[in-house]
């Protein structure tokens, strides 16, 4: 990529946008850009779609553009973003050349959500670390296995190329690049003016749904996988499990690394993890929750909680609860 021909003043935005764009994926970021520009950054924002002509959003709106991917002047930043599209259908062949076309003219790539995807099609992610929207991040690393899918990240950098995650993830690195340009000072204030975090706590596994793995085919396996998830307290280790399924702690061991890709341990905890987070959701206090999910002690779920998605079980619970909030 080129090395910038203007100061960080006066930097363009590019926005990469298709048909189906997920709206927030564009306005979201942008307002991060445009909330800067009223501290004194100076960005110039535009839009380009692969074609040139408007595009129909996700939610209906059709969004006027500034013209083609390839007729963008020399850009500081180019943001290409997601859309379900993407993942369901497959990266067009025209957003996947326009992205060839304008990456090595662009200082700065960035890809929102599953805007990845088109960064992979692409080819310009191969051997680098990446992420995406955590539904996605497995899709994304058995499609391009030459590209290190990091599925917890909110957003990753590997040079100058950045990936988010979901869809709110994209405002949190918007925001660490105004920092990159313009320093801690002018970020915060669009922080406070936007009313978001400098950094938000946790990964994005927070967000992440349970569990879901395909049926083995071992009906071995499949009864061994029925009794964890129906009761999850009871005990689980790698001996116990072999012995109730009649076979050996080094066989089952064979039998989930193939299988599963994981392993009796690994399984078993993010099992417990999926029914704590369900209890939680559902108002029970954690010494409840680390009983009946099977970690033994609140201490024991906590240090799984923090290792796995960077929050308490406490702080989990007051994230995730409810919308309802205290006025009073």
């Amino acid at each position: 990529m080129l090395a910038p021909e203007v100061g960080i003043m006066g930097a363009s935005v590019v926005f990469v946008v298709f048909d189906g764009v997920k709206m927030l994926d564009v306005t979201g970021p942008a307002e991060v850009f445009a909330e800067a520009n009223l501290c004194g950054a100076g960005y110039a924002i535009g839009y380009r779609s692969p074609s040139g002509a408007p595009v129909e959003t996700s939610v209906g709106i059709r969004l006027p553009v500034d013209g083609p991917v390839a007729a963008t002047p020399e850009p500081d930043l180019v943001v290409v973003c997601g859309g379900d599209a993407l993942v369901e259908r497959g990266v067009p062949a025209e957003l996947t050349g326009a992205i060839r076309e304008i990456a090595p003219r662009a200082r700065r790539l960035v890809s929102i959500c599953t805007g990845s995807f088109a960064l992979a099609a692409a080819g310009v992610l191969s051997g680098r670390r990446a992420t995406t929207h955590w539904r996605h991040a497995a899709r994304l690393a058995r499609a391009y296995p030459d590209v290190q899918v990091l599925p917890d990240a909110l957003f990753v950098r590997d040079g100058e190329i950045f990936t988010s995650a979901g869809v709110s993830a994209g405002i949190d690195l918007a925001l660490a690049l105004v920092e990159d340009d313009h320093g801690p000072d002018l970020a915060r204030t669009v922080a406070r003016g936007l009313v978001m975090f400098m950094q938000r706590p946790g990964g994005q596994s927070q967000f992440s749904a349970p569990l879901r793995v395909p049926r083995p085919s071992t009906p071995t396996l499949r009864e061994v996988l029925d009794l964890v998830s129906a009761q999850p307290a009871l005990d689980h280790s790698a001996s116990t499990l072999a012995s109730r399924a009649g076979v050996s702690a080094r066989h089952l061991a064979r039998m989930f690394a193939s299988e599963l890709d994981t392993t009796p341990a690994k399984y078993v905890e993010q099992v417990r993890l999926d029914h704590a987070k369900a209890l939680l959701d559902a108002g029970h206090g954690v010494a409840e929750t680390a009983r009946r999910a099977g970690f033994g002690s609140s201490e024991t779920m906590r240090r799984v909680f923090v290792a796995r998605l960077g929050a308490s079980p406490s702080q989990y619970r007051a994230r995730f609860g409810s919308t309802r909030t205290d006025v009073s």
